[in-house]
């Protein structure tokens, strides 16, 4: 009557071991590290490069714990942190722009549970550390950016149709197109019509003028918005996989924010820097016509000319440069730091797709002679970092960058080139550092309360029902086990409210034990041997504990459909937690009960 088969006893087995081995690394730390890799275009990292990393290491005498080469790059592992920046400044400076190097913390836990596939849950924000962002899109600046571009697209159609026009330029959400005649106007329209459908143009005779004014179509204003905030968190992703931080949270809130969650970086401030940029390359051509010292008096006092941008370049020489943009960074396929050949100073060499370079080659081929500026765009904000003369077609797509850099901004615009540019600048609009001692506490006073919870039902079970109460604290704690393997496995970010969840779910697992327990006891009482009333009370309580957990399983898919952020986090550990509780209550506690009293004929009390 209560005696299991083998193969129940070899499940339970099973689950024993398997969350004992999958909950281990959890229980052994991180340690610092830095992360080596590759930037965009560099060669991967190699055995090769891991060598040259332990020997860099060595000539600094900086000791380490441990290196390991993965698909992410390289990783070295050292005892503190002081270690850890003294290798991180030393290896980036020998390394060069060819690859980048991350602070980073990994787990302490042996190769051999790493080898299996056994590593420990990541930790969030509020455990282990690190900052939150709140970044707003720039909806006005995307719809700017995309009406700039579609002048260009514009002027270059009808140059290709050979359709002649008098000007085509912006007024505000507007772009018009000039024509002298009727029948070009048509002829455009009809040709505009195919080459740009997001924009709905209507006809309209100003002074003398034929003009075709084109705005955008509502469905075109939101594809270009929702572009805008999808690009943003592309190139975010790509800027936060550069800082080597390891399960980091990035996603949409609402219609134009986005969250930014970096656990475990250690440098915040670098973090702000890089995601706060939202630095971009546009390649325009100087204005020649007024480069005279005249024009560019006046044109200093706010009289500049139609057409035209006034700058002061970095060497403080003051510029008029066309607005009409001939390259912009996303024609970019790689950016490195680097030095300038003939100066020396440091520099950015950029390289070009196969688009970009055809253009490239042909402006340069048919700008011999006139000035070229290149402008770093920041929050809407440009700058002429360099404007040189073009000496002779460029080809090849490679270009190069500098005007009084210091290496660490060659370095920092190389990556945010490299990274991708934003669709539309961001805008922090809220901030939120959490330091590694206020992690490490929120972790203690977690598991504490976890612990005095588990302890207290443990004597309160034990007191109350004997050894069927010890019984189910043994349950109670496979459970826990359990619950811990099975996030470990899943790779879950554990934070304060799964913490939470994981605490509800030792309490909700011992009112399934204590179901059990109060049926066995009814059954004493009508008077049913101790073997009928241990069969009774599991198969009998079964039912109503299947019951009440299915309804609260219902409430956590809920919550994870429904909710978000620390939300969604409860509810995972919650709908598990209730998975785990049900094996471990049943089978479990069964499992011991009928290895202690199954093969007993003669039983006359049970201690409950």
């Amino acid at each position: 009557m209560n005696r299991y088969p083998l193969w129940k006893y070899i499940v339970i087995a099973a689950a024993l071991l398997f969350s004992v081995i999958y909950a281990l690394p959890n229980f052994y730390g991180e340690s610092p590290a830095v992360q080596i890799a590759a930037v965009k275009g560099a060669e991967k990292p190699n055995p090769a490069l891991l060598q040259r990393v332990e020997t860099l290491l060595a000539q600094k005498h900086l000791a380490y714990q441990g290196t390991l080469l993965d698909a992410d790059g390289v990783k070295v592992r050292f005892a503190n942190t002081d270690t850890q920046l003294k290798a991180k400044d030393w290896l980036q400076s020998q390394l060069g722009g060819a690859y980048s190097v991350a602070l980073n913390l990994l787990p302490r836990s042996p190769n051999w549970l790493s080898d299996i596939g056994a590593l420990p849950m990541y930790l969030g924000l509020d455990l282990r550390g690190g900052v939150h962002f709140l970044l707003q899109v720039d909806m006005k600046a995307a719809v700017d950016k995309s009406l700039g571009r579609m002048v260009g697209e514009i002027r270059t159609a009808l140059r290709e149709k050979d359709i002649r026009y008098s000007g085509a330029h912006r007024q505000g959400n507007v772009i018009e197109v000039r024509f002298r005649t009727a029948a070009a106007r048509a002829q455009a329209e009809a040709r505009l019509a195919t080459d740009t459908p997001d924009l709905q143009f209507k006809e309209r005779d100003e002074g003398g003028a034929f003009l075709l004014a084109g705005t955008l179509k509502s469905t075109a204003l939101k594809r270009m918005q929702d572009y805008a905030v999808q690009q943003n968190i592309t190139t975010l992703r790509n800027r936060v996989n550069e800082l080597g931080v390891a399960e980091p949270v990035i996603q949409q809130q609402g219609g134009d924010r986005v969250v930014v969650e970096l656990p475990g970086v250690q440098d915040t401030a670098k973090a702000k820097e890089i995601l706060g940029r939202t630095a971009t390359l546009e390649i325009r051509m100087v204005d020649e016509a007024h480069s005279d010292p005249a024009s560019l008096k006046a044109a200093a006092k706010g009289q500049v000319p139609y057409g035209d941008d006034f700058y002061v370049d970095r060497e403080g020489s003051p510029l008029l440069v066309k607005k009409a943009v001939v390259l912009t960074g996303e024609s970019i396929n790689n950016a490195r730091p680097g030095f300038d050949s003939q100066s020396g100073e440091p520099a950015v060499d950029i390289t070009l797709d196969g688009g970009g370079a055809r253009i490239f080659q042909r402006v340069t081929r048919e700008n011999v002679g006139k000035r070229m500026a290149i402008l770093l765009v920041e929050q809407g904000k440009a700058e002429v970092v360099t404007a040189p003369v073009i000496r002779s077609e460029i080809a090849g797509g490679r270009v190069q960058i500098s005007g009084r850099m210091t290496t660490r901004e060659a370095s920092d615009v190389a990556l945010l080139l490299r990274a991708g540019a934003l669709a539309a600048p961001m805008n922090i609009v809220e901030e939120r550092t959490v330091g590694p001692s206020l992690g490490a506490a929120n972790i203690k006073q977690g598991f504490d309360s976890t612990l005095i919870g588990f302890a207290a039902i443990a004597l309160f079970m034990m007191f109350y029902y004997r050894l069927f109460g010890a019984l189910s604290t043994v349950a109670l704690a496979v459970n826990l086990l359990l619950l811990v393997g099975v996030l470990s496995v899943l790779q879950a970010t554990l934070t304060l409210p799964g913490i939470a969840g994981i605490a509800l779910t030792v309490g909700m697992a011992i009112d399934a034990n204590v179901l059990i327990n109060e049926r066995i006891r009814e059954e004493l009482r009508n008077g049913s041997t101790p073997q009928a009333s241990i069969h009774a009370g599991y198969d009998r309580a079964f039912d109503t504990i299947l019951d009440s957990n299915i309804t609260t399983l219902i409430a956590g898919i809920a919550l994870f459909w429904l909710g978000s952020g620390p939300v969604r986090g409860f509810a995972v550990t919650l709908c598990i937690g209730i998975v785990t509780s049900m094996f471990s209550a049943v089978m479990v506690s069964r499992g011991f009960a009928n290895l202690i009293y199954g093969r007993r004929r003669r039983l006359s009390t049970l201690s409950i």
